[in-house]
């Protein structure tokens, strides 16, 4: 069974349903941080080596480090506030963000000192003794249950440590939680230059994107995507589906799936969602062959088929080679694409195909702008090594997915306006 790649429209005149929507929010660029305690919410949330407890993946770090440089430079001194992991309020050393202290000192080239906690006398006069230049990390903030419950009284504690506040945890940004959203309500509040970016690409994308538009939704859940997919419908020019989630609209379908991932409560979500795109004539691309396995563990039996149906014993774990050439096809000519999830399992090579034929089909667009959502989506694209060749990849995965349904995120929202 082949699917078919209709041509895009010459003239490709699509129009939101809602009308576009434009943010724009004061920056650390216009603040005057000289010799002012700098109050950052970064998004430290990376992952760790259980056995030695270094950072394995520092790339949310790095792309803390444009805003952390400026304060610095500019002669402020910068108090960096973060999560890590789930301690639920209390605390768990191996939680301590002492790890990533050491790893943000080496890449600013100076010493960062962690803090013993993020509020309180001690933490408050640590922090004066902070001189113009230098910076120091607060212990994790999820060792407070305080923080999630944006606890008013905890939320002026953190903002007693600062004279303004900058929020670049864009990956944060729609939790209203008290370093996010309640501490903003007591000190100037604006956006760093990741949080600029992601405004800046993923309002571009809702309010004027250049068409042909098209989307590219993989992961394990329909669920997960419900909001974004319904919103796509009504403003892309075309829509890819793969990954786990492809196979509950197959099974909606009529197909059959084997024992492939399913949200069998989903399955009349999956009918109307279809029935939507039918009747607003955009295209939904769906796997029609496949790569297939007995189960997901290394080593156990799989193989290529040629039939959109799955048979009995065999769980799909990847587009195959047919849908890979229909996807490339798919995105010729695209000006705007955003892609969020892998459409294989791309952690075992043999199912990685589909997601790398799809992500270097994307570095090969020209005049295109590319951007990425989604943490398994963005460790998909680095595993391939094409990560510099997407315009943007986005550092939060529900924030950009909640950003794109058209949600306001309350650690947006209550930053200054341009």
């Amino acid at each position: 069974m082949r699917s078919p790649v209709p041509a895009f429209p010459s003239d490709v005149t699509r129009k939101p349903g809602t009308g576009p929507r434009t943010i724009a929010k004061q920056t650390v660029r216009g603040l005057d941080v000289k010799g002012r305690r700098v109050l950052i919410r970064v998004d430290f949330n990376v992952p760790l080596d259980p056995a030695s407890g270094r950072v394995t993946d520092d790339t949310r770090i790095r792309e803390s480090l444009p805003t952390i440089r400026y304060v610095l430079e500019q002669g402020g001194r910068a108090v960096l506030m973060s999560h890590l992991g789930r301690p639920d309020g209390t605390r768990v050393p191996s939680l301590s963000l002492q790890p990533v202290a050491g790893r943000l000192g080496e890449l600013l080239g100076r010493p960062v000192a962690l803090l013993p906690d993020c509020v309180g006398p001690d933490v408050e006069a640590r922090v004066k003794e902070l001189r113009p230049g230098e910076a120091a990390l607060l212990e994790n903030l999820r060792f407070h249950a305080e923080e999630e419950r944006n606890e008013p009284a905890f939320a002026a504690g953190l903002a007693r440590l600062g004279d303004v506040y900058v929020n670049d945890a864009f990956g944060s940004a729609h939790r209203a939680h008290a370093s996010t959203e309640g501490v903003a309500r007591h000190l100037p509040a604006v956006a760093g230059f990741l949080m600029e970016k992601e405004i800046r690409y993923l309002d571009g994308a809702l309010a004027d994107p250049a068409r042909p538009y098209v989307a590219i939704l993989g992961g394990a859940k329909v669920s997960d995507k419900i909001g974004v997919l319904t919103r796509w419908l009504e403003r892309v020019d075309r829509v890819l589906i793969g990954g786990g989630m492809a196979y509950t609209f197959l099974k909606a379908q009529g197909h059959a799936i084997g024992g492939s991932k399913l949200e069998a409560d989903k399955l009349e979500l999956a009918k109307r969602l279809l029935a939507q795109a039918a009747q607003r004539k955009v295209p939904v691309l769906l796997p029609f062959d496949h790569v297939i396995a007995t189960s997901l563990d290394p080593g156990s039996e799989s193989r290529a088929i040629t039939t959109v149906d799955i048979p009995e014993g065999w769980l799909g774990a990847d587009i195959g080679p047919s849908t890979i050439d229909a996807f490339e096809k798919a995105l010729a000519g695209a000006k705007t694409v955003v892609w969020n999830g892998p459409l294989g399992v791309f952690e075992q090579d043999r199912f990685a195909e589909g997601s790398r034929r799809v992500a270097q089909a994307l570095a090969g667009l020209k005049g295109a702008t590319t951007i990425l959502g989604g943490g398994d989506t963005a460790a998909c694209v680095h595993r391939f090594k094409l990560g510099d060749r997407m315009s943007h990849i986005s550092t939060g995965g529900g924030a950009s997915l909640e950003f794109l349904e058209g949600k306001t995120l309350p650690g947006i929202a209550v930053l200054q306006d341009a």
